[in-house]
């Protein structure tokens, strides 16, 4: 069994005991699973492209479902990244490789695991992750990345890299769109086995072309948050 599977196996094994990454209770709240594909007849070119739009999209998905959060985007392909340049190479890229938790602004997120921080920045381009941090964690001896994106700028204005965090901690919220690339605000989790190199950004997004690649390095974030399951 390769460090992947052996991380995934980890994940799974300790699921139970992760500290929750944004308030939720399954007994009681609802989640609303987003569809983003182009199955989603609702989801026109207008809506995606103008984020007061996008936002009150989901934000009625939201109210109409009684809904905590909408949730949901791994391994899930998407046409609306052509609203950004940053996606628009001579190989677009679509597929998403994270979870996406969308709620409102100045949501509350918490470490699941302890660990350190690896880096953080802001990244600032429309459409990309605003403020952005990522997390070092280790499990069974195995090291291992969290991703936030799409956090408010406060959140990385007053930390370090190397600053230990415990379980539990409150590191981050929802950015409001200025601060969060654009988007609508919203969570993005990712969890990453080989950083390659980077320091405060990873891919979150990539082409058709390099799927195979990034989902064995980017194992499925609900390994950690435990929500999918919930939701309707």
């Amino acid at each position: 069994m390769n460090n992947i599977s052996l991380l995934a196996a980890s994940l799974k094994k300790y699921q139970d005991t992760f500290h929750t990454v944004v308030p939720f209770t399954a007994s009681k709240d609802k989640l609303v699973r987003m569809d983003f594909t182009s199955a989603n007849k609702e989801l026109t070119t207008e809506i995606t492209n103008d984020t007061n739009l996008f936002s009150k999209y989901i934000n009625q998905k939201i109210i109409d479902t009684g809904a905590l959060y909408g949730i949901g985007g791994y391994n899930e392909y998407r046409e609306f990244y052509s609203r950004s340049e940053m996606f628009n190479g001579s190989v677009p890229r679509r597929l998403h490789i994270g979870i996406d938790i969308w709620g409102e602004a100045g949501t509350p997120v918490f470490a699941f695991l302890g660990g350190m921080i690896h880096s953080f920045a802001f990244n600032n381009k429309f459409g990309d992750y605003g403020a952005t941090m990522i997390v070092l964690h280790q499990i069974d001896g195995i090291a291992f990345y969290s991703l936030y994106g799409h956090l408010s700028l406060n959140d990385i204005n007053t930390i370090q890299a190397g600053e230990y965090i415990t379980r539990g901690k409150e590191i981050g919220h929802f950015g409001k769109p200025s601060e969060n690339g654009n988007w609508p605000p919203h969570l993005h989790f990712q969890l990453i086995q080989d950083m390659e190199m980077n320091e405060g950004d990873y891919p979150g997004v990539c082409s058709l072309n390099d799927k195979d690649k990034y989902l064995i390095n980017c194992p499925d974030p609900n390994l950690v948050l435990n929500m999918m399951q919930f939701a309707r």
